[in-house]
């Protein structure tokens, strides 16, 4: 019996061979799948953060307030984090007599005590949960344990907008990134996947930017299907404003997903670490349109990192907004031209994209023979049988029945005693009336 790999997906290998689980499913798995988390409990996450009445759970607490302290994908914080855990952390970093975190420099411990002096995790918890939405952690079930492959810059935990489970989009999602100020071309080409892959029941992930993130995201819900936008921001701060509406209608169709607390605002650095983020949620990258120094191509390498697949969607060789693709495609990547190509990449066994044919012409259809009689046959004038005959390396009675056989499908034209082809256009058989 075949078993499934860490993301849900059927493999060849025997079940009995690894017993494979996702991990977010079963946060007891062993060396090989563990993440760096401390021996915190796991609470889920189905519901709202506490139930009314409830006392909230201390480390749930904690890892709110880390996320507005600590700078997403910061590997320092996120050695203390896994060494000390989220409630000593945070009491470290919150008492100004504390000793400090081990290796921590002065200035830095200085810096992030001043943040978590305006800490108010509760306020967070609650203003995220007024809006509908939730703050999951490492454990939780609907944690994506793909997202623990980061190591130390794993996020802290991840505040969620949207009724959908991450973890269980997360396990056939595709990210769908490219150039902000795109060309119609670009932005036509990341409409089409988006819809293309929601179609077929992935989620398309992206940031929601302007350009090819907000095309795929459009894309997507234009085809009723599954997106999830990856922010910069906090999930209540819509990033770029122009996108207000957009967001808004992922939140309600899809997942809006942050690292930072609400109402917190994105930075440049925060942008860059944002891509860690959807290069590991998902199976795989593609990159539609890309200048050479462009932050798509920071997300598609980083997934070449993390182990995932790699993709790009080649333009004109003349435009700039390409260069980067071309530049990846080159080295790392794999040419893909739309959805069916890029599940076949990232999809289990037995996800093929059709086979591409070219142009099919009638003259294609002919047995060889008569292939030969039609090519003997000059470009101009006429012939007879006999000149034919020699032409073609035929006998003459074949020639005799072969050009009657072209005469009915209109490839020659009898003169007398001549042959000479037919003045027509050819057709085929998927053309129609008016042009193909």
């Amino acid at each position: 019996m075949n078993g499934i790999d860490a993301w849900g997906f059927a493999t060849d290998e025997p079940e009995s061979a690894g017993k494979h689980r996702d991990r977010a499913l079963d946060p007891t798995a062993g060396p090989d799948h563990a993440a760096p988390t401390t021996t915190e409990p796991s609470p889920a996450t189905t519901g709202p953060w506490r139930a009314a009445g409830e006392a909230p759970d201390p480390q749930r607490t904690a890892r709110a307030a880390l996320t507005r302290i600590l700078e997403p994908g910061d590997e320092t914080a996120g050695r203390w984090l896994r060494e000390m855990g989220p409630e000593a952390l945070w009491q470290t970093l919150s008492d100004d007599d504390a000793a400090p975190p081990p290796g921590a420099s002065p200035a830095k411990v200085a810096g992030l005590r001043l943040r978590a002096a305006r800490a108010r995790p509760t306020a967070d918890l609650d203003a995220v949960t007024a809006l509908g939405g939730r703050f999951i952690c490492p454990g939780d079930d609907e944690w994506p344990g793909q997202l623990d492959d980061l190591g130390d810059a794993r996020p802290i935990g991840l505040w969620v907008r949207g009724t959908a489970n991450l973890r269980l989009w997360a396990l056939r999602s595709v990210a769908v990134v490219g150039a902000r100020a795109c060309t119609e071309y670009g932005a036509h080409l990341a409409t089409t996947l988006g819809a293309g892959l929601a179609d077929r029941g992935w989620t398309v992930v992206s940031g929601a930017a302007y350009g090819v993130d907000g095309a795929a995201h459009r894309g997507a819900l234009a085809a009723d299907g599954a997106t999830t936008a990856v922010m910069a921001s906090g999930v209540d701060h819509p990033y770029p404003r122009g996108h207000s509406e957009l967001i808004g209608r992922i939140a309600q169709q899809g997942l809006v997903v942050a690292e930072l607390p609400p109402g917190d605002h994105p930075t440049r650095s925060r942008f860059i670490q944002r891509n860690r983020v959807i290069a590991a949620l998902t199976r795989g990258t593609v990159v539609v349109e890309a200048e050479l120094r462009s932050g798509s191509l920071v997300t598609a390498r980083r997934a070449q990192t993390l182990g995932r697949f790699t993709m790009g969607m080649p333009g004109p060789v003349t435009s700039g907004l390409s260069a980067g693709v071309h530049q990846l495609l080159r080295g790392e990547a794999t040419v893909v031209t739309d959805a069916d190509e890029v599940i076949e990449l990232v999809g289990s066994i037995g996800d093929l994209a059709p086979e591409r044919e070219g142009r099919t012409r009638i003259r294609d259809l002919l047995d060889p023979v008569a292939a030969l009689v039609l090519e003997a046959l000059p470009a101009r004038g006429s012939a007879d049988t006999g000149h034919l005959a020699q032409e073609a390396g035929v006998p003459r009675d074949v020639i005799r029945a072969k050009l009657f056989e072209l005469l009915s499908l209109g490839f020659v034209q009898k003169c007398g005693d001549r042959w000479e082809l037919a003045r027509r256009a050819e057709t085929t058989g998927r053309s129609r009336r008016g042009g193909t």
